[in-house]
């Protein structure tokens, strides 16, 4: 029987904890972590802050699910690997030793050198230390900041207005998470962020935060000369893996911790999954450093495979991801780039009333599909997932888009005007719909 350590009891971590069980094995586990008890789900901080939930009501398990599975949880801090002994220094001053190890430490928020980015009241958001740091520092304040665009910084803004605080929201780029959304979306989503009392800034980047004291965040000046009052300033411009730790070891990192397709790093019998690892060569499609929850879940079921003795590689399927701009559900499946590529054509659709729309990539010579952004409405992951894995025409996907819609009974349906719409815009194609909707064969 061996020991494996987990550093870190995040998603990857706690489900590699879980599925080594799963799968019968009978080694030691210890998860380490500094963060929390217990693990939490982290999706959920914004609601915790906003009083939809408590932070007991975020733990997906009870606290005795891991003395039952045998999952023992150690709160402490590793300062130190020594990959030559196989022993982690801890801040608590003990020392443990692994004969497996698994870095699963997650990601930080990500500062640039600003001048006073030290002062209280600047901060990122991805802890729960992150969360009780804004609890304090956002009592009885009126005006807040928030530094970046992307999803945690639209988090961040409706957590801010939850509370009646002004938001000035700065972003460097033309439009709103400019590296990520087309114009388009980025236009509806800026323009939605203003109806519900969002001062976005565009082409604005900080050069300064300023203090009166010398210890509080008084305002912040921006790269134009313009000095905008404020309490408290949101870090949002991304994260950075969290590995500052490993520095003075052999274990080789670039942006994150470098794997090979089955976790491996450069150090025998140490791994390392989610938000913190960095693939050497990743998967047809993905990214190096991805940050998102369920690739550190397949991640995390993954290595518990190997460990196990399965001889299988990561393989995470066609990128997709999900989250919500205030009320404003987004889903997106494959590649849907900020800019249109040579070997694309694309086609936009957008409701003239309300915030839905939709955007198809696909290939200007053979059609194939390529990825779709949608708002406003819910699609199936399964169905663009068996689209983007057969290499499914950008016809079929759309002759089918009855079968991908994921909404509930009695909300309004839009596949007839969007099919109508491309094919005013692409009349070679001709796409119709094969079949209709289930509440239509109902009464058919």
């Amino acid at each position: 029987m061996e020991r494996i350590i987990i550093i870190g009891n995040g998603i990857s971590g706690v489900t590699l904890a879980r599925h080594l069980r799963k799968s019968g094995s009978k080694d030691e586990i210890l998860i380490i972590s500094s963060e929390t008890k217990h693990f939490f789900s982290r999706t959920a901080l914004m609601y915790i802050y906003m009083g939809h939930m408590k932070y007991e009501h975020t733990k997906p398990y009870e606290d005795h699910f891991w003395a039952k599975n045998d999952i023992k949880l150690l709160y402490d801090h590793v300062k130190h690997v020594n990959i030559y002994d196989k022993s982690l220094k801890l801040e608590s001053g003990d020392h443990v030793t692994y004969d497996k190890l698994v870095i699963a430490t997650g990601a930080k928020p990500s500062f640039f050198g600003w001048p006073g980015q030290n002062l209280k009241g600047i901060q990122g958001l991805y802890s729960y230390q992150d969360l009780l740091n804004m609890e304090e520092s956002t009592k009885n304040i009126a005006k807040a900041v928030i530094i970046g665009g992307g999803l945690i910084g639209v988090e961040m803004a409706e957590m801010l207005r939850s509370r009646n605080i002004d938001v000035t929201f700065l972003v460097r780029e033309d439009r709103f998470w400019g590296n990520v959304l087309p114009m388009e979306e980025a236009k509806m989503i800026g323009q939605h962020m203003k109806t519900h009392h969002i001062d976005l800034r565009l082409n604005t980047e900080v050069a300064e935060f300023i203090s009166e004291d010398g210890t509080q965040l008084h305002s912040v000046k921006t790269s134009s000369g313009e000095i905008i009052e404020t309490q408290f300033a949101g870090v949002t411009a991304g994260v950075s893996p969290n590995i500052d730790f490993l520095k003075n070891t052999d274990i080789e990192t670039e942006r994150g911790v470098l794997i090979d397709d089955q976790f491996r790093t450069s150090v025998p019998d140490i791994y390392a999954i989610g938000d913190c690892a960095q693939h050497r060569n990743p998967p047809p499609g993905r990214r190096s450093v991805e940050q998102v929850w369920y690739t550190g879940r397949i991640m995390g079921e993954t290595l518990a495979q190997i460990l196990t003795g399965k001889n299988v590689k990561y393989n995470p399927g066609p990128w997709f991801n999900s989250a919500k701009f205030f009320d404003i559900e987004y889903q997106t499946y494959g590649q849907v780039l900020p800019e249109i590529q040579n070997n694309e054509s694309r086609f936009y659709w957008q409701h003239p009333e309300n915030n839905i729309a939709i955007h198809i990539v696909f290939d200007k010579d053979d059609y194939s599909f390529i990825g779709i952004n949608v708002f406003g409405i819910r699609l199936k992951h399964e169905y663009f997932d068996k689209m983007l894995n057969k290499n499914a025409t950008v016809s079929e996907v759309l002759s089918n888009l009855n079968d991908a819609n994921f909404d509930p009974e009695f909300f309004k349906r839009y596949e007839e005007e969007i099919i109508s719409s491309f094919n005013n815009t692409f009349p070679d194609l001709n796409v119709s719909l094969s079949a209709k909707p289930w509440y239509k064969k109902l009464f058919a």
